[in-house]
């Protein structure tokens, strides 16, 4: 029925999204605002092993997105019904159908999609605001999405090396106090497509915008470890435990079915002004379950690798963590490393992300008018670094113009000041005419120096991960089209 009925339609009808494979049989959450990701081998750009394109087609219908709760997220009509057309390792017809009649909540079943569902926005909607909406915050997944509903019966468990081992209650961490802080979350792999065009590279084809700033809510993991006997600014618990390794719900492949887990050491965890959160709020409303809901764990600064989504469990350990994400994968290797000479146990799991920027008001082969044009984008360090400059040049980096750095509206930005969001990326704007057939460039330094990589095949390693180098759009002048016509 589901085939035959996709291939009546042959169309998608979402709400002012791109749409993609989702694991939950309620991935409405999912699809909202980003385009899919595939994981594949990536070569020159391209998907390798998959006959379908890495992302689907646009909606031809657009719906304003809902401002509801985490369980309900779908579009405020009286009569709803939305029609996915999306790809995975083969078509999948998904309708939901949706009544709202006296209080009624009647759904249609759906067949579930065989991939994790990753997606990331177009890139001009990084810079559309300094806070990412929750609806164009990229989602990354390693496994089905999972569905955790009863807050009674949810629980944390911290065990392992501390003397009083607890089981916490979300009402235990509401007792909590409340922190609100603003970071940015980036995928190791932001900017992998553009690695791949050197060599192929194995990982999500992520364009530019694997990444998003939210302010999150929630306790402060210092607090949390204080309830089992572990003091602010530990470095090592009485039995010596170094590392606080988080275990979620959801069960990925790489772990052969097993939870995905991450770990940081106990120095960080246990610093309160590393602002590490056990946070359950995104943007001052609850968390959704594509990110995480009812609690995961942000950790400001480092990869969105370690920030685990739906916790389970926190364990205090000897060693960093043994799961699969931290020892055979997210590692940054030379060049000369391939997968037949790769030996994983010689590089530490990566935590802080180094410099980079991104231009998102333009992309390649785009064609603009003679004159003025305006170049934007965002600039982040990790570790809680400033950036202190972002250079754009429109002659392939022969000459450069700083470019304005900005946060919040009419808070004057300074990399170190105490005004400025630590953990949060930086936006940029500089309005230059663009000469014809330009090649733009952003470079970004930040407050200790570090300055992004001219070249992208000097840093290319095989999972192409951490892909700071210059950044680089090549445009054309819409005289210049004109008169190749001719």
């Amino acid at each position: 029925m589901w085939a035959r009925a996709a291939g009546r339609l042959g169309v998608i009808v979402s709400p002012t999204f791109c749409v993609g494979s989702s694991e939950s049989n309620e991935a409405d959450e999912g699809a909202r605002g980003c385009e899919r990701r595939e994981e594949r081998e990536i070569e020159g750009g391209r998907c390798r092993g998959s006959r379908h394109r890495r992302t689907t087609r646009r909606s031809r219908l657009a719906i304003p997105p809902s401002r509801s709760t985490p369980r309900e997220r779908l579009p405020c009509l009286p009569i709803r019904v939305r029609v996915l057309l999306v790809t995975s390792v083969e078509w999948v017809f998904r309708i939901w159908a949706h009544f709202d009649v006296l209080g009624l909540d009647f759904r249609l079943p759906s067949p579930p999609a065989a991939e994790p569902f990753n997606a990331e926005p177009h890139r001009s909607a990084l810079v559309a605001s300094y806070i990412t909406p929750v609806d164009f915050f990229y989602k990354r997944n390693h496994g089905p999405i999972p569905k955790v509903d009863d807050l009674i019966r949810y629980s944390v468990s911290i065990s392992g090396l501390v003397n009083k081992p607890i089981q916490i209650s979300m009402a235990d961490i509401w007792a909590l106090p409340k922190y609100t802080v603003t970071a940015t979350l980036q995928c190791a792999g932001n900017r992998r497509t553009a690695m791949s065009k050197v060599r192929k590279v194995r990982g999500v084809g992520w364009g530019i915008s694997a990444l998003g700033t939210a302010t999150w809510g929630g306790a402060k993991l210092c607090d949390v470890l204080e309830l089992v006997g572990i003091p602010k600014l530990s470095s090592v618990t009485s039995l010596g435990g170094k590392h606080v390794e988080f275990v979620s719900v959801d069960k990925c492949k790489e772990e052969n079915g097993g939870p995905y887990t991450a770990s940081i050491p106990l120095k960080q965890a246990a610093d309160p002004d590393a602002d590490v959160l056990l946070a359950y709020e995104m943007n001052g409303e609850t968390l959704n379950r594509d990110h995480g809901y009812p609690l995961r764990v942000v950790v400001p600064g480092v990869i969105g690798a370690r920030s685990v989504k739906w916790l389970d469990r926190i364990n205090i350990i000897e060693e960093e963590c043994q799961g699969f994400f931290t020892q055979k994968d997210y590692k940054m290797f030379p060049p000369s490393v391939d997968w037949d000479n790769i030996n994983w146990s010689t590089r530490r799991p990566q935590m802080d992300f180094p410099v980079q920027s991104a231009i998102c008001t333009l992309e390649d082969v785009d064609v603009i008018k003679e004159g003025k044009a305006r170049i934007a984008g965002y600039a982040l360090s990790g570790g809680g670094r400033g950036i202190e400059r972002v250079d754009v040049s429109v002659d392939g980096g022969k000459t450069w113009v700083e470019a304005r750095r900005y946060q919040k509206d009419n808070v004057p930005y300074v990399s170190d000041g105490p005004q400025s969001d630590k953990w949060a990326w930086v936006l940029f704007e500089a309005t230059l005419d663009i000469p014809p057939n330009a090649e733009i460039v952003a470079k970004a330094v930040d407050s200790a120096a570090n300055v992004q990589p001219e070249k992208v095949e000097d840093i290319w390693n095989l999972r192409g991960i951490l892909n700071t180098s210059w950044h680089r759009i090549k445009i054309q002048n819409s005289s210049c089209v004109g008169r190749s016509k001719i």
